[in-house]
């Protein structure tokens, strides 16, 4: 079966279900999950940043058990080296030759979990990863699974033993969100479920399966897109680059990755056409990781989300009805 077989709605209605399946076990915010099934949507990456014990984690899980795909997860240290992601080749005594290993980014979904308390070097190690499905390996070149996407979680620069992200592997990340705290409600849920020791974290059953995720990868190919929707993407992306608050802003791949994940966003909502509350919605995800404020915005306590705010609030929104 082709990708472009599967419908908008039939893909909207797995998708509901994915999240569905990830929000009867993870207490957190439903617009944050589809926020993460964007990501995947668009054939991209995840950026997860909050304090410690928000749940980062088993979403990611979740979300791999959901979509029914293969799941490792990479702890990130101050020694992991680039092979113990990758791979290496190991010498076997009983044929006398070199057999390759594979490390854990040989899967589907790859948690690359606190990815900020490893040096800046081995997090380069998973660019080639992300961005050409591939890695290299004492000079050979090994094929990724179909699909393959990473999930990376960070905790906030200043929490003690953290590095920043190069700006080059934030931009790799279509999205980036947080989970934030829970509700009280949810809170007081993860109580109970603590309370009573019979009582296990709810399992997640497979919604879809690896062939289906691959079809619901390429439904947003065929989502219109009106020139009137086009060009307030651009024109928001492009004022963050005219912000004085703002050194460096959304760049032109950056514009592509938005572009995408709108179209994402579509389908989850159930709609052939970008709307302008899709860009809306993703543009915060999409943008603030790649703004980097200039040190007097930062001196004086201005935030990227404030930039992405001035930058929508400064391009009238055109008026789509549909196609």
């Amino acid at each position: 079966m082709e990708s472009d077989d599967m419908s908008v709605p039939e893909a909207a209605d797995h998708a509901a279900d994915v999240v569905d399946r990830i929000a009867a076990a993870v207490i957190t915010d439903r617009a944050f999950l589809e926020t993460v099934l964007t990501g995947v949507l668009a054939r991209g990456h995840v950026l997860l940043e909050d304090v410690p014990g928000t749940g980062k984690t088993l979403t990611a899980q979740g979300t791999a058990h959901a979509l029914g795909l293969s799941f490792n997860r990479v702890q990130f240290t101050p020694d992991l080296l680039p092979s113990d992601i990758t791979g290496t080749h190991v010498y076997n005594e009983h044929t006398q030759e070199f057999q390759f290993n594979e490390g854990p980014i040989f899967a589907n979904v790859v948690l690359a979990d606190e990815i900020n308390r490893a040096p800046p070097k081995t997090q380069a190690a998973l660019l080639e990863a992300m961005d050409e499905k591939q890695v290299s390996v004492d000079g050979e070149t090994r094929d990724l699974p179909d699909p393959f996407f990473v999930i990376a979680t960070q905790n906030p620069v200043e929490q003690e033993g953290t590095f920043e992200l190069p700006e080059a592997q934030r931009d790799r990340f279509v999205v980036k969100t947080s989970m934030g705290y829970p509700e009280r409600a949810g809170e007081l849920e993860l109580i109970d479920r603590r309370a009573n020791r019979f009582t296990q974290t709810p399992t997640i059953e497979a919604a879809v399966d690896k062939e289906q995720v691959r079809q619901l990868q390429g439904v947003p190919e065929g989502v219109h897109v009106e020139q009137s929707v086009r060009e307030y993407l651009v024109d928001v992306a492009r004022a963050t680059r005219t912000d004085d608050r703002a050194e460096i802003g959304v760049s032109p791949r950056g514009i592509q990755r938005f572009f995408e994940a709108a179209r994402a966003r579509a389908v989850i909502a159930g709609r052939d056409y970008v709307a302008p509350d899709d860009v809306k919605f993703v543009a915060d995800p999409v943008m603030r990781h790649r703004i980097v404020l200039t040190p007097e915005a930062n001196i004086q306590g201005a935030t990227k989300a404030d930039v992405v705010d001035a930058a929508l609030a400064s391009v009238d929104v055109p008026d789509v009805t549909g196609r």
